[in-house]
């Protein structure tokens, strides 16, 4: 079974190469991040088209998160229980976005499904924007929430076969960062506190990719020439439970998805996992989708 995430940097703009590069590598299940619209403005039919089954969180032309999976997806959440809000409410949309326990608005940036035996999630971590400035406390607020729900998950059921999966937007070796423009001390990203709140999820979840992939980044800027130099950095990760990991029998970093005509400037980041080693509720044959 083959699983995926992607930062798309806006799916209306993008839904082809996504659409396509699904069915070519038969994944599975799909967590996207930076869908940049709302649930009506999804291009629903392409998908539907091609098998897949979505579950979408999104409020406007910002953030947005969501999943494509070939397979039934229950237990849809979309934001977890200590998630912080930020910012001002976006008009219209007062109904859906909800607020958090000070007044403030919940961004779309985590969905939550069940697929078989697996909880998995797309998360797009808020991005800190600058050392000093509020998002950057946001940022590690938000992740500190995250840490104590899953840590709530995974002793309620440690077996739970769970994967944090998106766009972390911190850098958390030296390795992974090869854009000049970041540096400890005057840039996000890499700073200490980013890199220990990302740290501090290690007795919970691991980077499943890793060990199997150990070079290579996932994003490159626009700017700057930053694909054709290589100046990139690895932020994104499928970070999974013992019981996920253990399920892990590939890897991969798809970096040719940053060429050709209008890509995304993040890149998808895969892992194959055997159903068997999980206990199995997965049929060994299951529909595939259409090939255009």
């Amino acid at each position: 079974m083959r699983i995926a995430t992607w930062n798309v940097n806006s799916i209306r703009t993008r839904f082809g190469r996504v659409v396509d590069w699904l069915v070519r590598e038969d994944v599975d299940v799909l967590a996207m991040q930076e869908i940049k619209c709302r649930p009506d403005q999804f291009p629903v039919e392409a998908f539907a088209q091609a098998g897949y089954e979505l579950e979408i969180h999104g409020l406007n032309q910002w953030n947005g998160v969501a999943f494509a999976s070939r397979h039934e997806m229950s237990d849809v959440a979309r934001g977890f229980a200590g998630m912080p809000g930020f910012g001002k409410p976006i008009a219209g949309q007062e109904a859906v976005q909800g607020i958090d326990a000070a007044g403030l608005p919940l961004e779309a940036r985590a969905l939550g499904v069940t697929v078989g035996d697996l909880r998995l999630w797309s998360l797009y971590v808020p991005n800190g924007r600058a050392l000093g400035d509020p998002h950057l406390d946001y940022k590690l607020r938000w992740l500190e929430a995250l840490r104590e729900d899953a840590a709530g998950w995974l002793e309620a059921d440690p077996e739970l076969p769970l994967a944090l999966m998106g766009d972390w937007n911190i850098a958390p070796l030296d390795a992974d960062m090869g854009d000049p423009s970041f540096a400890v001390g005057r840039s996000t990203h890499v700073s200490p506190e980013e890199r220990a709140a990302l740290a501090a999820f290690a007795p919970l979840v691991e980077d499943v990719v890793r060990p199997i992939v150990p070079e290579g980044y996932t994003f490159w800027d626009y700017k700057a020439g930053r694909f054709p130099k290589d100046q990139g950095m690895r932020i994104d990760f499928i970070m999974g439970s013992r019981a996920f990991a253990d399920a892990v029998t590939g890897a991969a970093i798809a970096r040719a998805e940053r060429t050709g005509d209008a890509p995304s400037d993040h890149v998808p980041v895969v892992c194959d996992i055997d159903p068997s080693l999980l206990g199995g509720t997965f049929e060994d044959e299951y529909d595939r989708p259409m090939v255009f």
